[in-house]
Parts: C-alpha cells; structure tokens; sequence
C-alpha cells in the first residue's frame, strides 16, 4: 500500500496522461498507467485495482490474447460497466485501463514472454485478478532482445501470473496439455473452468511429439485438433479432463459458420454455477477464431454478474460480428479486382502460420504463391515450425524474404528449402522497411498466381497492416 496523498496524486497524474493522450494520440494504451506507476510506484498499482467493485479478469497465452480479450468485453459490456485494455502486453497498459474509472469489472490483456522482461508474478499481487484466462501454450519467439528464451521458463512465466491467487476463477483450454497443467496445480485452491472442442475435426499437419508438462514423457493423442492440442494421455496418469463448456457442432459455409456451445461452469459474482446452451453463427474466420469465441464464451460465463443474460447476449454479440473483429496486422484474407485471394498478415510463431495456413486453405481452388517473410538469427526453432506449415501447403511458388533484421540468416534459411520448392529470394532489408513494404505489394500485384499466401515475421502492425491497406485499394 501506498500513503493516500501520493496515491490520490498518482492518480490525478495518470487521469491528467488520459486527457493528454485524447489530445494528440499516441501512447494511448500505456502512458497514462506508465504515469501513474512513475508517480505512485508500482505498489499503488494495488491501490488502483481495488476499485472495479467485482475485480479484474487478465487474459494471457501465445495465440488469441487480443481477439479473445476483444470478444470478452463485447460480452462483459452488455451486463457490467467496464474499465479495459487490449493489444498492449504490459503492466502499464494495465494500469492505463484501470485509470479510465468506476467499474464493476475490469478486462485486461496481458502478454508474457520471459521473467526477464515481464512480471507476471508482480502482477497477479498487484492487481490480485479474480481470473486468469489461458487461451493456448506453444512456443513463440525462442530468443528475446537478443537472449535464448528456453521454452520452459516461457512456460513457466505463464504458470507465475495464477500461481498464487488464492481466490477467482482460472479459464483454460482443455485440449492444451500446458494449459491443462496450470489448471491442474490450481484446482485445489480455485475452481478452474476449461473449454475444448467436441467435434470431428482433424489437423492437416504431421504430428510432433509433446512432452507430458508434468513427467517429460510422449503424450499419447486418439485427436489432434490444432498442433499440439487435442486428446491426450501419458503414462504418468496426466490426461486431458472433460471440458466445462465445449462445441459440439460447427457446420461451415462461405459466408458464416453455425455453432453450437455448451456449458456448465463455476461463476464467480454468484458463487453458483451455471449450465447453458448457445445456438449461433460467427464469420467464417478459422478454427483458430473458434478456440477464441469458446474461450470468450467460457470466460463470460465465468465472470458475468447478469448470469440469467449469457445465451442471449451471447448470441447477440456473435452474430453481429464480422472479420473487422481481427486486430490489426492479423491474418485475413483479401479478394482483389483481378481475381486474386489473397491472404495476408502476421505468422511471427509456429501455431500463428500453421493456423494461418489453415485459414487459408479453404479458399484455395487452383496454384498457390506463398510469399514468407523469416525468423531472425537464433529462431530457428520458430523456423523450423514454420517450415512444417510450408509443406503442408505444398506452395507452386515460394518467395521468401527477411522478416527481421538479418538479411544472411533469411539467405541461410532460404538456402536449407530452396532445393524442395519452386523458390526465389528477394534480400529486402529491414532497415529500409517503405522498401520491403513496397516490394511485396508489387510481388503480389504482380503474381501471375489466382492464390496467394503472405506470412512469417515482421513488424506486427507496421508493416502486416500498410500491406493490407495496400492491397485493399485494389479491390
């Protein structure tokens, strides 16, 4: 705790970072909190979120966070009043959002790669959440600034942000062993909401052993859904659980896909749990997107003090989504005057272009061009995940490109695929980032290719997202 004068002042400070950022843009998801937490230090943090009435909800993993947190506040807005935060991964975006003042709930984004450049553990005392959301586990950059990031310890960063609560809901993915595994340790101390699927539905990718998170040992899998998640069991007595809340149908089409969800969870406001059925139709976005509306769903249930209103507003929101849900530099897919399908956006993980990959798949009716932007020196780990979404897509042509810094590891990875695909090499440097822009924008306007796939690394929004608006003006 903090004296109540220098708290007060903080936080006239970060309200004054608030208006300061209306006025000209910029920072305005972290200069406000990072103001506050200047002036109170970051003690007043947990000053600060003791005022939403029910408590926080923080949202982490490797893929999903922003769409999931996105969907979350579309439900939790309709039944509470809410203060939030999204696209920004630290505690001062946090503290941002909990400056925009009086709530009944707070919903927060909050991404963690390593201990040495995140603090999850520091967070979960401060803000003391009433819920971790886990969306999905797998491995995302294998270096930060420079430094191996070993994928335990990325693991582990994960587990720190629930590892102490003591009171709340976790909500995690079933089918993820690594999700499954946090849920596990915790359910002695909170109760632990977890969502999978219950469909027939098969990756397309060739398998990869997973360690069991609790023995080391090879999971064995009856289902793969997506990469590493799916139905699972080792040895050692670890398996995955059955799901609280599930799809039990999905049925596809161009224009919308029909889902179905079922559920029965914990809900903290109430201290009741609550069971529900939800018929309704979201945009044809992916499978990935899938895991993202249950997780939502699941989430909503789990904290929504209006338990009475979750099939109905539920409903409402999803069926009044579109594809502008994604965030910007996110994977879509384009049509433009010529013809050409073509989609585009961030891979900057394994999971990210495998699901990327996935997505578009389902447009594809004739030869397809994948324009792949790489990994930096010291991923290629992340390289050689990527690599496993290339071949499954089997391109006709494949142009490659640096997608960060080093122009000679994108030639050396060039180089270990060149002699298996139709492949050229185009050595746009990063330094020069209008260049490379420009440079796919005419590959792609100039491929003679009716489908064409852009992904890999690069600036998530800088570059993804002046690509697409690029590309956009000729539709």
């Amino acid at each position: 705790m903090v004296g109540n004068f220098r708290y007060k002042f903080a936080k006239c400070m970060g309200k004054l970072g608030n208006f300061l950022v209306h006025l000209n843009g910029g920072m305005g998801k972290s200069f406000p909190g990072w103001l506050f937490l200047h002036v109170g230090s970051y003690e007043a943090l947990n000053n600060l979120a003791k005022e939403p009435e029910i408590g926080s909800v923080i949202v982490t993993g490797t893929n999903g966070k922003t769409t999931t947190t996105t969907m979350l506040i579309k439900l939790l807005s309709k039944d509470a009043q809410i203060c939030s935060n999204f696209e920004s991964n630290t505690v001062n975006a946090i503290a941002t959002g909990l400056l925009q003042g009086k709530s009944e709930l707070g919903v927060f984004e909050y991404g963690i790669r390593d201990f040495e450049h995140g603090i999850p553990g520091e967070v979960q005392r401060l803000v003391d959440p009433i819920g971790v959301v886990y969306t999905t586990i797998s491995r995302e950059h294998t270096q930060v600034l420079g430094i191996k990031n070993p994928f335990d310890k990325y693991l582990a960063a994960k587990r720190e942000l629930s590892l102490n609560m003591k009171r709340g809901v976790i909500v995690a993915n079933v089918d993820d062993p690594r999700t499954v595994y946090i849920g596990k340790n915790k359910e002695k101390d909170v109760p632990v909401n977890y969502f999978g699927l219950d469909i027939d539905y098969n990756d397309i990718f060739p398998e990869r052993d997973v360690e069991c998170p609790v023995c080391g040992r090879k999971l064995q899998y009856s289902k793969r859904f997506l990469n590493h998640r799916g139905i699972y069991q080792c040895e050692c007595g670890f398996k995955r659980p059955e799901p609280n809340v599930k799809i039990t149908k999905l049925q596809t089409s161009p224009s919308r896909w029909f889902i179905t969800i079922e559920g029965n969870v914990y809900n903290y406001p109430n201290d009741t749990n609550v069971s529900f059925k939800i018929d309704t139709d979201v945009p044809p976005f992916g499978i990935h997107n899938i895991y993202n509306t249950l997780c939502s769903t699941t989430a909503y249930a789990s904290f929504t003090p209006k338990i009475e209103n979750i099939e109905k507003t539920a409903c409402e929101v999803f069926e009044g989504l579109t594809m502008a849900i994604l965030p910007p530099g996110r994977f879509e897919v384009v049509k433009l005057n010529d013809g050409k399908m073509v989609g585009l956006g961030q891979g900057d993980n394994g999971d990210a272009l495998k699901v990327n990959v996935l997505f578009m798949n389902q447009y594809i009716d004739n030869k397809l061009e994948f324009i792949y932007t790489t990994p930096d020196v010291g991923e290629e780990e992340v390289f050689e995940d990527h690599l496993e979404a290339i071949r499954a897509i089997n391109p006709d042509h494949l142009i490659v490109i640096p997608g960060r810094e080093s122009v000679e590891i994108a030639r050396e990875y060039y180089n270990q695929i060149k002699d298996e695909f139709n492949a050229d090499f185009y050595p746009y440097p990063y330094s020069e980032m209008e260049k490379r822009i420009k440079g796919i924008v005419k590959l792609i306007l100039n491929s003679g290719y009716k489908n064409i796939i852009v992904s890999g690394c690069g600036e998530e929004q800088a570059m993804w997202e002046r690509i697409k608006q690029e590309i956009k003006k000729e539709r």
